[in-house]
Order: C-alpha cells, then structure tokens, then sequence
C-alpha cells in the first residue's frame, strides 16, 4: 500500500542538481527534476537545492511535510581540492623530546600540491607541553597571525591518549576557530597519514560549515522537519552535524551515489556497476551485497578515508570515434560535449544530408584523428551513442535513445570511408570503446575474485546503454541496464542508509575488544538517526595489521516495501537456479525464514570432494548471498550458541598460517548477520552471541558456515 510520505534524494553536479521523490514505502521513482547548479548565488548551491525541492514536490504533489527522509550529495569537497580552494590551515604539533622531532617534520606538509603550482596553505607552530594553557595560546595566536583560519592538532600516539589533543582543541574553540583533532579523523596509528589526512579535512572544513549552514536553514525555512542528511564517500550517508565535523568524507562520493543506487533499486549481489556519463565510465564493485572501500588517495598520497573503491575509464556516451589509417583506433579521451559538438545520432534527417567524414582536432592539443560529420545542418561528431544506437542496443524510453534510421545514416559516411556495412562500422566503435572498460572491468574481478558466472554488469547514468550491453555481449557475462539510469545517482541518495566505520589497532584483540569495537559502530549511526531495531553491523579482524573494523548500516525508519512487489515461490527457485547456473530440477530449498530462502545443489568432481554451492534469496527474488561450497543449518535463537560452537569447532581449520574459523553467516528475522570477517573462533562466537541476544529464543536462526581454504 502506498502511503504519502516519501523519501528525497538531491545530487548536487558541477552543471546540474537532479532531485528524486522515492515512495518511503515501495521505493518506486515518483518523481524527477533537474535545475542548474546554484554556485554562484548568494546562497550557494543551497539555493539550487531548494529550488529543486520546491519543484519536486510540485510535481508529485506532496508537501514539506511528507518528506521523511532528506539527503544530497555534492561534489563541493572533491572541487575544493581539485581547484584549490582551501582554507589555510594552521596546524599544532605536540610533543617534548623525541616526539617533537616528529611532530615538527609534519611542517612539510605545506609542499603538498593541490594543483599545478598551487600547494597547501599551511601554518606551523609547536607547543612541548599541552598543559600549559599560556602556551598553547601563543601558538594559536602564531598560526593566526600567519592566516590560519582552522586549526588542526596532532601529536604522536593521540589515539590511545587524546588529551593533549583535547586540550589544543577547547582552546582554539574559546577562540572561535574551527579546529580538527588528528585522532577524531581516525584511530589507526601512523602519525603522518593521520595528521594528513586531519589537514586535508580542515582545508576544506570552513567552506563545507558554511555550506551546510545554508543548507539547513534553507531546508528548515522550507517547511522540511526531517533531518538533513548528506552523502559519504563509502555508499552511506551522515547527518549534517557529523559532516560539520568530518567533511572529508563527501570528497569523492559522487560515485558513491551511484553504486548505493544500484545497491539499493537493482539489490545487485555480486557484479559490477558501471556509471557512465558523457566523457567518462566509473566501474566499482559489489562483492557480497556490499560495496568495495578502501582507503583513498588524496592530493597524491594515501589516506585514512575510506572511500568508493572506483577506477575511471575515459570513454562515455559522447565519446568521439578515432580514425586512423583508414581503421577505427579508439573512442575518446575527448567528448561531444568538450568539443562543443551535437552529437549526429541526435541531429535530425535533413541536417545529416550530404554528410562528409573529417577528421580534426577538437581542442589545439589533440591529434587529428577525432571523425565528425560535416552535412548539411553543420558539423557532429560521431559518438559512441551514435553506434549503440544503430546496433539497436538503446533500450526503448532509454535516456539515450534516438531514432535508429538516423543513427544508422550518422554512421553510414564512416561505414563507407571503412570500406564496410554501417552494423560492422558501429561495431568496431563500440569495440574500441569498451575494449578499455573491459580492462579495467577484468582487472577488478581479478582483485576482488569475483566468479564470472554470478557477476552482473549493471550500468547507470545517461550513457549506460553506451557501453555496458556490448560489453555485456562481448563478455558473455549478464549485464542490464537500471531502471531510470540517468538518475541513479539521486535515487541513490535518496535509498542510502546510515553509515559509519570504526576502526581500532588492537594487538591481539580478544573478544571484549572487538565487541567494543562493534558496539561504538552501533551507538554512532543510532545517534545520526537510524532505527535501532535495524542497524546491521559487520566486523573484520586483520590479523597481519591488528585491525578491528567495524561497519555499521541502518535506515532512519524501519522500511518495509509492498508485499505485492514480492516474488513468489517459483520465482525465487528459478533466481537461485539461474544463478547456480543449473536447471530448477536439481535445486533443493536447504532452509529459510520469512525473509530469505536458501537454496542449494551439488556439483560432483572426479578424484576430489563434491561441492555444496549455496545461494540466499530474498523475498523479492534478488540472490543476497553466495557460497560456493558451504553447510547449512537451522536451529533456534536459544539452542543456537551450542549449536554454532560444534559447527564452528567442526569447521575450524589449523595450518602454517595459524587458525582459520570458518566464515559464518545468520540468517535472523529480516537480516543476513555477516561474521565472515572475523578468524579467531572464539571472539567469532562471542560476535554470534551478541546478534542473538536481544531475540526469543524459540526464534528460528539459520546458519550458512563455509570453511576456509
């Protein structure tokens, strides 16, 4: 049943911010707009934002009041650092003896280059004693004198003991100046990736609070009560007073948005989603129903933020066809849209007649070898949309989609200078295009070990369908382009959860640790906002770097779709059939709970032990879980500790590389509890206990145990 509140996502671009209205209850797309970005008005982008509101509930009909959720995502941070517009940072480094010859090497921080001939504005002054309030004021007011106009302190080892950092910090705040504590910003050791990091956070902290203070008092002004929230870097969103304090975490989350869309809308399992535009494809991966993180690369070095792991290829939808020695010999770097050109498939019949292939330069430095059309309307240029087009592989309603007579009278002339048929010329395109994607593509399932058989190609923004169909077909892999492609991105704002990631070094760590770990992951995202009953919470113990992390998820409400979008019986065989790549027949349903169904088979090999590969599906039949070779076994929430302590015992393997528990998943009630992360088998039982503790015990649980190789 539809109800009238709804979910709103905002993607503030360079050029344009799209907005969506979500159905909070079914999820479906109820409306979209696109205005232009509002940078220069007095109000900033925050102005373009409520415009884009304001237009929004218009055309759903909806009132401020019906908005239950409210995020946007923006591109301000990473632009901040790519055009150099930062704050100057004052930075106070702590420490007496052998501390502060470390501390003071951290002044070489200045020479970090934002761009070409521009480095970071950077202010030092070293206090040995944070204690001595006279002291630390005099080094504040150093900084200052120099052009400060945010502080950052640091001093070796402030993540076991804060306090000096603590003490620098309420002292620039008697001040008035916005400050970063180095241990605030991360909790894992190394004093020049922390301190890094925390300065790159504070150069661009004064831009982003007066941002997000327009932001939401515009939104309030609005009439919207539901609290701002703002997209991260790693698929997740913030409130707004955690972006206030760590705006780090927006740099780089325009893709992130895509990808939870994808998350989200398409429930991808394990694959590949592909956010293609008009001059560049972004490819991340989604390994387990979870988006791939890593720590970024920022200003040229590494960091502490985790964020999107993303790679880009420079070929879009408007990519322009390179030709050389009578060959096609690429697609892009250079776009339609750089080189101010329509694109040809778009033009209409009358503007191609008498069309002629030149090749040029679209800008001063590039070779002579982009083609375009010189006809009658003017100059096109010939685009990788253009092939796609011609070959039929735009979706009908697609974003994208054009008439194909014409797209085939686009590619005719480069067909005839190729000496071939127009099907065989945008082949070739589409083949130079891809062939890059496809580089990139096999490079990350290689890193991440993802299983061509199950891996799905998913493309969204208004190119996809440039790109990801053919390399579908090229590859053999599934691929599909999402549902309204061209707004993934705000969609994907607008269905994002809760996010937040602790990460601790603890040597050693034993089970009271790690739980503490988990517990702080838990507490940090029911403080932003999200449901207590629905926050999800996944735990990694890396024994080589002694890292506990925690991840935990949660939506601001307890969302439940519409039952009668829900798949039925056969469907949900059939999804777990197709994705054991065998027929109905030869899958058993293992287990279940109102949620999920687990299914699973055998795969029977000479001179070696039968497989049990294993797939999880969800009630809408979306695969959530693979395995491919694991036990199954159901019992109760209050027989569930014995029973998983024989099961873990049992599947425990022991070898040169120490103990290896094995990767245990519960199934309990709407969720999957992934434990997989964790080796020690003790603190892994310790992580079980602690998932069933607050349910009855005669509630049914279901394991999913993979031993590990």
């Amino acid at each position: 049943m539809n109800t009238h509140r709804i979910r709103v996502g905002i993607d503030v671009g360079g050029t344009f911010t799209d907005a969506v209205a979500v159905d909070a209850t079914t999820l479906l797309l109820l409306g979209q707009v696109k205005v232009p970005t509002s940078h220069h008005h007095e109000d900033g982008v925050a102005h373009g934002i409520v415009e884009a509101l304001d237009r929004l509930l218009e055309q759903t009909g909806h009132t401020p009041q019906d908005v239950t959720f409210l995020a946007h995502g923006t591109t301000q941070a990473t632009n901040a650092l790519l055009e150099g517009d930062v704050a100057t940072v004052g930075l106070i480094g702590i420490g007496a003896g052998p501390s502060a010859s470390l501390t003071r090497r951290l002044a070489a921080f200045r020479k970090l280059e934002l761009t070409p001939g521009k480095r970071l504005p950077l202010v030092y002054a070293h206090v040995a004693d944070p204690d001595d309030a006279p002291a630390v004021r005099a080094a504040l007011d150093a900084v200052v004198r120099e052009g400060a106009e945010v502080v950052v302190a640091s001093q070796p080892f402030s993540v076991d003991r804060p306090e000096g950092e603590e003490a620098v910090v309420a002292a620039a705040g008697e001040l008035g100046l916005p400050t970063t504590a180095a241990h605030d910003i991360t909790s894992l050791y190394g004093l020049h990736k922390r301190t890094r990091t925390a300065v790159v956070n504070a150069a661009i902290l004064p831009r982003m609070l007066a941002t997000a203070d327009l932001v939401d008092a515009s939104i309030t002004k609005a009439g919207v009560s539901a609290p701002l929230m703002v997209m991260r870097c790693d698929g997740g969103v913030m409130s707004l007073d955690e972006m206030r304090r760590r705006p780090l975490l927006t740099v780089l989350s325009g893709p992130a948005a895509g990808v939870a869309g994808a998350l989200m809308q398409e429930r991808i399992s394990e694959g590949l989603f592909l956010e293609t535009g008009g001059t560049s494809t972004d490819i991340s991966v989604v390994r387990r129903g979870k988006v791939a993180v890593r720590h970024a690369t920022i200003l040229g070095r590494s960091s502490y933020l985790s964020a999107l792991d993303v790679r880009t290829v420079g070929v879009g939808g408007g990519s322009m066809v390179r030709v050389s020695g009578g060959a096609v010999t690429g697609a892009g770097p250079r776009s339609a849209h750089i080189a101010g050109l329509a694109y040809a498939c778009f033009a209409s019949a009358q503007d191609l007649r008498g069309a002629e292939v030149a090749l040029i330069r679209p800008m001063a430095d590039d070779p002579a070898d982009y083609a375009v059309l010189d006809a009658a309307g003017g100059r096109f240029a010939i685009t990788m949309t253009c092939a796609a087009n011609a070959l039929g592989r735009v979706p009908e309603g697609d974003f994208a989609q054009c008439d194909r007579a014409v797209a085939e009278a686009a590619i005719a002339p480069l067909a005839a200078l190729l000496g071939t048929d127009v099907a065989t010329a945008a082949t070739k395109i589409l083949d130079a295009g891809t062939a890059q994607v496809r580089a990139v593509v096999d490079t990350m399932m290689r890193d991440y070990r993802l299983d061509k058989d199950t891996a799905v190609l998913v493309g969204g923004g208004g190119g996809a369908a440039a790109v990801t169909p053919h390399l579908a077909a090229v590859t053999g892999q599934e691929g599909r382009i999402a549902r309204h492609n061209e707004v993934i991105s705000p969609i994907g704002v607008a269905l994002a959860l809760i996010r937040e990631q602790v990460e601790r070094i603890i040597p050693g760590a034993g089970q009271e640790q790690i739980l503490a770990v988990r517990a702080e992951a838990e507490a940090a995202v029911v403080a932003q906002g999200a449901a207590a009953d629905g926050v999800e919470v996944e735990v990694t113990v890396d024994p080589q770097t002694s890292t506990v992390r925690a991840v935990a998820t949660g939506a601001t409400e307890l969302r439940t779709q519409d039952r009668a979008h829900r798949a039925d019986e056969a469907d949900r065989l059939r999804a777990a059939a197709d994705s054991l790549r065998t027929g109905p027949a030869s899958v058993t349903v293992l287990a279940g709970t109102p949620a999920h169904t687990v299914y699973g088979t055998e795969v029977h090999r000479r001179f070696r032990p039968d497989l049990h590969p294993v797939r999880v599906v969800d009630a809408d039949g979306v695969v959530r879980l693979h395995a491919p070779d694991a036990r199954v076994e159901t019992t109760t929430v209050g027989r569930a500790p014995e029973v998983l302590a024989g099961l873990v015992k049992e599947a425990t393997s022991y070898g040169d590389g120490g103990v290896r528990a094995p990767a245990l998943r519960l199934l309990l009630g709407s969720r999957i509890a992934d434990l997989s992360g964790v080796l020690d088998p003790q603190p892994l039982l310790a992580l079980a206990r602690s998932e069933l503790s607050s349910r009855a015990a005669d509630e049914p649980v279901v394991a999913v145990v993979e031993v590990r190789s």
